[in-house]
């Protein structure tokens, strides 16, 4: 993990049920963001859906963790990690007033380096940002990476999204 003087360490913590309200206020956020991409709007209520995290809490191959930048809470990634195939990030978010410091990097590294094999990643092409970000991660990461576009399962009116599939060595 690079870390200048100047910053605070990036680490992963795992959200248990107790910490659950937490990444569910972040999730808002994340679906806002989204939101700009994928045509989405908030419910009655006024929040986005957000139906996925309970799968990720105390689930033998699914983790939600928090990213925190020293102690403050700076955003949230869940991740699958399925006996039979190459894990998968299903939701990555940091908060926009920690990006361009190598907050969403370092935790992106951290969660793939932790768990070396298979990885496959996917993001948007219309956020230039999600892609760019992947693309720089999957670079950092070594040079077995590739891509492929892949329909978004039962929502045809969307375009396709871009995976990354990457091997992922153990840490030296």
């Amino acid at each position: 993990m690079r870390q200048p003087a100047d910053r605070e360490p990036v680490t992963l913590q795992v959200a248990t049920e107790q910490l659950q309200p937490v990444v569910e206020r972040l999730g808002q956020l994340y679906r806002h963001d989204l939101s700009e991409f994928r045509g989405m709007v908030p419910r009655a209520d006024g929040l986005f859906a957000f139906d996925q995290l309970p799968l990720f809490l105390g689930a033998a191959d699914r983790v939600a963790h928090l990213i925190r930048w020293g102690p403050t809470v700076a955003g949230f990634a869940l991740t699958r990690h399925p006996s039979d195939g190459p894990s998968s990030v299903a939701a990555f978010f940091v908060v926009r007033a920690l990006r361009r410091r190598s907050v969403g990097h370092d935790a992106a590294l951290e969660l793939l380096l932790d768990r070396p094999g298979s990885w496959e990643i996917a993001f948007q092409e219309e956020n230039p940002g999600a892609a760019r970000f992947w693309r720089e991660v999957a670079a950092s990461v070594g040079t077995g990476w590739r891509e492929e576009r892949r329909p978004v399962p039962g929502k045809p009116q969307l375009p396709p999204d871009t995976w990354l599939l990457l091997d992922v060595p153990t840490r030296r």
